[in-house]
Formats: structure tokens, C-alpha cells, sequence
């Protein structure tokens, strides 16, 4: 009769450790798969974020390249009179303008 309970706490104590086990695995895969869920939440949010920047990055390159059409024909222009000029008066002018 003493082996027989010997053998049957042997079994208990071994299903309470591999049931502990379980149990701890589950809790770290539980733990970690929120981890996960939040972490991609966080890149959700910086990426929302990026998109919402680019309207006004676009934006701010279109007023940007329109002034810069605009001093590269004045340049352009300032250099073709200059280039044009006959007289030392009308060189000066250009220069001025240039």
C-alpha cells in the first residue's frame, strides 16, 4: 500500500508541475502577444502620423518650386540683358539688375 501511494503522489506532483508549465508557457505567449499587438500599434500610430505630414510636404514643395520658376527666369532674364547690353550705361543696368 505504501508504493501505491507513493506512485500515485509521484503522478500528482508531476501533472501539478507540468500543469504549472503549461500554465507559465501560456501566460509568457499571452504576455509577449501583447506585447506584439502593442508595438504595432505604436508603428501604426508613426506611420498615420508620416502620412498625415506628406499634404503639407507636398505642399510646401509646390509654393517652393513656383518661387524658384520665378528667380531662375528673373536670373535668366538679368543675364540675357546683360549679355545684350551695347553701352557701358546699359551694362551697369544690367549688372544692377542681375
Amino acid at each position: 500500500m505504501k508504493k501505491g501511494w507513493i506512485v500515485l503522489i509521484a503522478v500528482v506532483l508531476l501533472a501539478v508541475i507540468i500543469g504549472g508549465m503549461y500554465v507559465s508557457a501560456r501566460n509568457t505567449m499571452v504576455r509577449k502577444s501583447e506585447e506584439i499587438k502593442s508595438d504595432w500599434a505604436q508603428v501604426s500610430v508613426v506611420l498615420e502620423r508620416r502620412a498625415d505630414l506628406i499634404p503639407n510636404l507636398v505642399a510646401t514643395v509646390k509654393g517652393v518650386a513656383a518661387q524658384e520658376v520665378t528667380v531662375f527666369t528673373a536670373v535668366a532674364n538679368a543675364r540675357a540683358n546683360l549679355m545684350n547690353a551695347q553701352t557701358p550705361k546699359d551694362k551697369i543696368a544690367a549688372n544692377q539688375q542681375l
